[in-house]
Parts: structure tokens; C-alpha cells; sequence
């Protein structure tokens, strides 16, 4: 939905500036249009910290840069990551809300496998922690992935 906002956006551009030369000539200057970021604010920004540890793998642990709004970083599934994070915005979730303290959540294990996720995301500020404890919180994690890898 972002990049058709943004085609949108540029394709009304590039039909103003044609048509600025002959509105200029007869009415005088126009203003200047505003740039997406000034329209958007900061909302649509997302850069995240993700820390794993205690996976089992050493390929999914260690500390993550997330950048989306352009993709960057260091995580290893950033396109996807991205996607999947304005796939939930667009589902009105909150990925990073905690489990609600009434929660009936099965008594099971996911095991020890714990991440930390620090940053800003679409311009709110981001810090909790994920584990695989119990049900609900396996839940929680597998919801998020791929920004938290797939852990078994």
C-alpha cells in the first residue's frame, strides 16, 4: 500500500511539473510540493535492533540491524522482514504487544530461545522481549518471523 501511495504521489509530480511551465506563464509561480517524508512524517520509518540467543543455531543468533523505508541492515531476511512487518501494520496488529496477562496459554516448551527487539517502529518507539515459554509465546514469536528466525 506504501508503494502505491508513493506511485501515486510521484506519478501527480511528474503531471505537475509538465504542467507547471504553462500555469507558471499564465498565473504566476506555484508553490513547491512537498516532499513524501513532510507528508508522511516519520511513521512510515522502521529501524529495529533484534537480538537472538539460545536457538540452537548459531546461524539464527547474534545482533540484527532491521532498516524498511528503504530496506537495510544486517538481518539476513530484511526484504522479507520489512514485508512482513507492513503486512501486519496493514492488518492493524501490533507485533509487539505483549501476551495479555489473562491469556489461557498451553503449557508447552519452544524451547530456550529468547530475542530482544530495540528501535523505532513506523515512528513508535520499540523495546520487548520475546521467549518461546509457553503457547502463547511461541505464538508470539512464529507471528513474527521472519524478523525472529524460525526456531524449532
Amino acid at each position: 500500500m506504501l508503494r502505491r501511495l508513493a506511485l501515486t504521489a510521484l506519478a501527480s509530480f511528474a503531471a505537475l511539473s509538465a504542467a507547471a511551465p504553462a500555469a507558471t506563464a499564465a498565473t504566476g509561480l506555484l508553490p513547491l510540493p512537498l516532499p513524501l517524508s513532510v507528508l508522511h512524517g516519520d511513521d512510515t520509518h522502521t529501524r529495529l535492533t533484534v537480538t537472538v540467543s539460545d536457538t540452537g543455531d548459531p546461524a539464527t543468533e547474534g545482533v540484527f540491524e532491521l532498516e524498511c523505508g528503504p530496506t537495510g541492515g544486517s538481518h539476513p531476511a530484511a526484504q522479507q522482514a520489512c514485508d512482513r512487518l507492513e503486512e501486519l501494520a496493514g492488518e492493524g496488529a501490533d507485533p509487539f504487544a505483549p501476551v495479555p496477562g489473562d491469556a489461557m496459554c498451553t503449557q508447552q516448551s519452544g524451547g530456550p530461545a529468547t530475542a530482544r527487539v530495540t528501535g523505532t517502529w513506523r515512528g513508535r518507539s520499540i523495546g520487548t522481549a520475546f521467549d518461546r515459554a509457553n503457547g502463547c509465546a511461541i505464538s508470539r514469536w512464529n507471528g513474527l518471523r521472519p524478523v525472529l528466525p524460525n526456531v524449532r
